[in-house]
């Protein structure tokens, strides 16, 4: 016991650190733990779900106040820095709190028919995921008001990410997501932003909430989120866009809408991984590596740490948006957006290859192209969309 509570606060810490640290992805840290486990895989299993839980709280921090998201929270960029321009960073983050929580209650809502469901799901849709994929693309790229930027960012993301998976690139994932999303918005914020209006601190019981809009939202979330769950490289990003296309969304309900969908597909995917052995998640690979195969007993635990790490997580995030609040309000934010830039190339040198730098500046100079071009960052998802039609084919 005094093992299983010290591996949940261990994650919850490690779940903070990977949510704030630019460009330190929960998988780098779970293949470490994979490395260092013992015989009792419990505690290493507790460790990961509370990391992977409070992270994607947490993420949501740098991504809105520094412009660093990576792969699930590129999506929030826009409609959170809009927020932010009003001096309503820590709003923004509240909102996507919100919504990551409501993504945890509704996860733990459906695990048991989602569990059984799915199986039969899967047999019948797995020989047609490949076009699945296809549609689900082309329909993100027609929906593009310049449809031939829009293709031509998915195209090249696509082959990117091909090859990064394809060469000798030590932890192909970290420059290629951090090219592409991190390094890129971060190069645009310094070269755009020289100040920030004054960030207001608002208390929790001020945050503009429209309930009805957040209900409507949940309720698309509790439909679509399952359905993106367990298909190869669509992520919270995908299911958002797809959520937001069956009911607009004002900018405040795509964020809580956002954070639902991070934290639900998060959940399933360890359901996913318990019902037809497939992850579609690195913390859930890590989780079926630790014990092979998936027993009910394992789900009931991961699914009692995902409830009390999104408690923590909430109110962690609560308090350190908070804090970046008024840390906003005390700093140049051109000079933050350097450091933070410079520490997620740092990371980069770290952790990669020479021919993962060359990653992170192609995905960098793709990400840029992306965003000048006013093409949504969605479509730099062909780097994991791409190689996962092309293998399915």
């Amino acid at each position: 016991m005094i093992q299983i509570i010290l591996a949940f606060l261990l994650g919850v810490i490690a779940g903070t650190f990977t949510g704030l640290a630019p460009g330190i992805h929960i998988n780098l840290v779970a293949a470490l733990i994979l490395s260092f486990h013992a015989n009792s895989p419990l505690p290493f299993i507790i460790f990961i779900v509370a990391m992977s839980i409070t992270h994607v709280f947490i993420d949501f921090i740098p991504s809105i106040f520094l412009g660093a998201p990576d792969e699930d929270t590129a999506l929030s960029i826009l409609p959170g820095h809009q927020l932010l321009k009003q001096g309503k960073g820590r709003e923004a983050v509240v909102l996507a709190l919100l919504g990551a929580l409501m993504g945890v209650a509704i996860s733990i809502i459906l695990a048991y028919p989602f569990a059984k469901i799915v199986p039969y799901i899967f047999t019948h849709v797995q020989p047609f995921i490949p076009f699945i994929l296809i549609f689900i693309s082309a329909y993100i790229i027609l929906r593009e008001k310049e449809i031939i930027i829009a293709l031509v960012v998915f195209i090249l993301a696509g082959f990117l990410g091909f090859f990064a998976f394809n060469l000798p690139v030590r932890e192909p994932l970290l420059p290629l997501l951090s090219g592409l999303f991190g390094v890129s918005g971060l190069i645009i914020n310094v070269h755009e932003r020289k100040s920030l209006k004054k960030q207001e601190v608002t208390s929790f019981k001020k945050i503009n909430i429209q309930k009805k809009e957040l209900a409507l939202s949940a309720l698309v979330g509790a439909i679509v989120g399952p359905l993106c769950s367990f298909l190869p490289a669509i992520g919270s990003g995908h299911a958002s866009i797809i959520g937001s296309e069956i009911k607009e969304h004002s900018i405040r309900g795509f964020l809580f809408l956002n954070g639902l969908m991070n934290a639900l597909i998060m959940s399933l995917s360890f359901v996913t991984a318990y019902a037809i052995g497939k992850t579609r998640t690195g913390s859930a690979a890590a989780v079926k590596e630790l014990v092979g195969t998936l027993t009910t007993f394992h789900l009931v635990s991961i699914f009692l740490t995902i409830a009390c790490a999104s408690v923590c997580a909430f109110i962690l995030g609560l308090i350190l948006s908070r804090k970046f609040a008024y840390i906003m309000n005390k700093i140049n934010y051109r000079k933050l957006g350097i450091t933070t830039l410079g520490v997620l190339v740092t990371v980069n040198i770290i952790f990669s290859n020479v021919l993962g730098l060359v990653v992170l500046a192609t995905g960098a100079s793709l990400g840029l192209y992306a965003i000048l071009s006013g093409s949504r960052r969605i479509n730099l998802m062909g780097c994991l969309l791409i190689p996962s039609i092309i293998f399915y084919l």
